[in-house]
């Protein structure tokens, strides 16, 4: 059974370096350092776990529902949500599963489709969400600016993403000082 967790239930939680619960940063590379997140806090009693990555502010809230909804019923299953760049945005197991953390080559665009790989190699269940994006470069800064400034959806897109005000705020000081990043890549 699973544990939600409330901002009172963390007054008293153990506090280091690495957060509540003392979760850890052990492992040797990306792959190993996922796989111990995973499993620290998947020993802390809860159901599952989705790791989601922090460059992503207008992912879709109905992708995180998608997630949750996916791994909150019965058996054992991956979630996973593809970047259009071939990563992914959000890896949600029930169980700490080594293989869809091994042998991947991390940082390349073809990290989503060794998961998926590895994840049928261990004859896993996998279930896929909808496709959305990082922001990695001038491209896809270019991508959230369109987006969040002049409301257009990417087009992979088959939902509008998260309102992220904040980041739109943000955006809006760089656009009004001339950010280079609004300079098209092509003549």
């Amino acid at each position: 059974m699973g544990h939600d967790v409330a901002a009172d239930d963390l007054a008293g939680a153990p506090q280091d370096d690495f957060g509540p619960f003392g979760l850890s940063a052990l492992g040797n590379g990306f792959g190993e350092r996922l796989l111990c997140a995973a499993t620290d806090i998947l020993a802390c009693g809860f159901a599952a776990v989705c790791l989601i990555d922090s460059d992503s502010p207008t992912l879709p809230q109905a992708a995180l529902v998608a997630a949750v909804e996916a791994l909150l019923q019965p058996g054992d299953r991956v979630v996973l949500g593809g970047s259009d760049d071939g990563g992914y945005y959000l890896i949600g197991l029930k169980a700490a599963h080594a293989a869809p953390f091994e042998r991947i080559t991390w940082s390349t665009g073809s990290v989503l489709a060794e998961t998926r790989q590895r994840v049928a190699e261990a004859g896993l269940p996998l279930v896929d969400l909808p496709t959305w994006y990082d922001v990695d470069d001038g491209a896809t800064l270019r991508l959230l600016s369109a987006e969040l400034l002049e409301s257009q959806r990417p087009a992979f897109a088959a939902v509008d993403g998260y309102d992220a005000q904040a980041t739109r705020a943000f955006l809006q000081q760089l656009a009004a000082e001339g950010a280079p990043w609004q300079l098209a890549t092509t003549a």
